[in-house]
């Protein structure tokens, strides 16, 4: 057996542990399967917020992104979202969780439902949260398989079949623990991903001839617009502007993150983790970005959607062997770090927020329910990634330009008092 297969075959089976460890941990109510009993602590609660952002849009667009665009990456991205990305955990995680707990709340959607006294918002959410969360988890599963088929030297065609075994896996250790399995999952998953990244992003300038080795090929190659932020597209005013302010109040948006921060065990936690957040996000952008130079340097002429290759390419062709074992666990830790907080949470909400209300409907129905749905979810992801045509990066944008357009109702419906239920009861 190969060194990738033994690192897969390990990862593997520390995930499907931890799903069983959280399995014999977790009690039968949907509050303990959905959030964890509420009980994430700073640690866990960090990594699992950090984890659902290791993404391959990180791992494989970004670099993709920068082979064309050059370090203009780093300065799309980074500034802003580093801490705008704290500042909506502050300004609708707070809240969220505060009033969440009051109203026994397990989903997103629920929590806004309940809160506006409208069970209609609850259903409208369910369903643009599943629109736009599919397209994002479809990106995860078409990362995974352009780094599973040629690590595990399958053929093209067999991408549905690596494909179809990374949600298979993520299904089964999220049904088996719930949220405390993904969370804890992230934690192993999220230092995976951020350590091979660094010790990627180190490695491989030794292996090109040194960083003035590079240099010299990409001043040959694209010169010093590489090093220099372009001034039309989207890194123009106005759309560098625009496009900040999507990446920056997306993410809470997204239903997987804001029930992450509604399962923070304390407000404390909750303020320790903005403050770590924009120094892991430096952390690890930096080395996603460098990742295109370097690849832009060592298979020049790639065109268009070639370049989301580009981090194959490095890893296969120039990482010492054993990082390279760590690179399919990388992309695998991305990709799950992602599916499973995706597939539980959208799981959660038709018990909660569609199906009638039932008084006969126990816990452990509900539960049932959820792992059902997730089920369901994985299928629909899998057909949409089949079909989708677009490259990671576009992808994600669709997912992000979605989102965004929810952050007025999320931001005033938890910070404006007068769209409270109770408030408006009390004036009627």
């Amino acid at each position: 057996m190969t060194p990738s297969l033994l690192v897969l075959a390990a990862y593997v089976l520390a995930v499907l542990a931890l799903g069983a460890i959280a399995a014999r941990r977790a009690g039968r109510t949907p509050e303990d399967y959905f959030l964890a009993g509420s009980g994430l602590g700073t640690l866990v609660l960090f990594m699992a917020l950090f984890g659902t952002n290791c993404t391959p849009f990180v791992l494989v667009g970004i670099p993709g992104r920068a082979y064309h665009d050059g370090a203009a990456v780093f300065g799309l991205n980074v500034p802003v979202i580093a801490l705008g990305i704290p500042l909506t955990f502050w300004a609708i995680g707070l809240p969220a969780r505060r009033i969440a707990r009051r109203l026994g709340a397990l989903t997103p959607a629920e929590l806004y439902s309940k809160h506006l006294g409208s069970r209609a918002v609850g259903v409208a959410l369910f369903l643009v949260f599943t629109v736009y969360t599919l397209p994002y988890m479809a990106t995860a599963v078409e990362g995974a398989a352009r780094s599973l088929t040629p690590a595990l030297g399958l053929s093209p065609e067999h991408a549905p079949h690596a494909g179809a075994a990374v949600l298979g896996l993520a299904v089964l250790y999220t049904s088996m623990g719930g949220m405390r399995a993904t969370a804890w999952t992230n934690v192993l998953q999220g230092g995976l991903f951020l350590g091979f990244m660094l010790a990627l992003a180190f490695v491989l300038p030794g292996r090109l001839g040194g960083l003035d080795a590079i240099f010299e090929r990409l001043e040959q190659d694209g010169g010093a617009q590489l090093f220099e932020r372009p001034e039309t597209g989207l890194y123009s005013g106005a759309a560098l502007a625009s496009w900040s302010l999507v990446i920056s109040l997306t993410v809470i948006c997204f239903p997987h993150m804001l029930v992450r921060v509604v399962a923070a065990r304390s407000e404390a936690g909750l303020r320790r983790v903005c403050v770590l957040y924009p120094l892991a996000l430096m952390a690890l952008w930096l080395p996603a970005v460098l990742l295109g130079l370097f690849g832009r340097a060592a298979f020049p002429g790639l065109e268009g959607r070639e370049s989301d290759r580009v981090f194959n390419l490095l890893v296969e062709d120039l990482a010492p062997a054993w990082l390279g074992a760590f690179g399919l666990v990388a992309v695998l830790a991305a990709v799950m770090s992602t599916l499973d907080a995706q597939l539980l949470t959208l799981g959660s909400m038709p018990s909660r927020d569609v199906l009638p209300e039932n008084p006969k409907r126990g816990p452990e129905k509900e539960v049932r329910i959820g792992r059902a749905f997730a089920a369901v979810v994985a299928v629909a992801v899998f057909v949409l990634w089949r079909l989708a045509p677009s490259s990671i990066f576009a992808q994600a944008a669709v997912a992000f330009s979605g989102y965004v357009t929810l952050f007025p109702l999320l931001l005033l419906g938890v910070r404006w008092r007068r769209t409270s239920a109770e408030i408006g009861r009390a004036h009627v």
